[in-house]
């Protein structure tokens, strides 16, 4: 966890995909859409395929955010060109 996150707060594109995902599930960290939401956001607009992926989900599912389908068809679209259409 303090890993992902020194990773994050420096620009690291995965350790802002890993802070989201650690927000997201709680590991570590108090559960929280918002703030998976924000780290998704930092690592999609680097151009990291599971960033993508997982700010795409936000925007379909409204996690963290309100439903917009086209923002979701956007980051989706993106990851999938990257060959990312689900992450584990």
């Amino acid at each position: 966890m303090e890993w992902f996150r020194n990773a994050a707060e420096q620009g690291d594109a995965e350790g802002q995909y890993r802070l989201g995902v650690c927000y997201f599930a709680g590991h570590g960290v108090v559960r929280s859409d918002a703030e998976a939401l924000r780290w998704f956001r930092k690592s999609a607009e680097q151009g990291y395929a599971r960033g993508q992926y997982m700010l795409g989900k936000c925007y379909a599912e409204g996690w963290g955010v309100a439903v917009d389908k086209e923002e979701a068809e956007k980051w989706l679209h993106k990851a999938a060109e990257q060959g990312v259409r689900d992450v584990e």
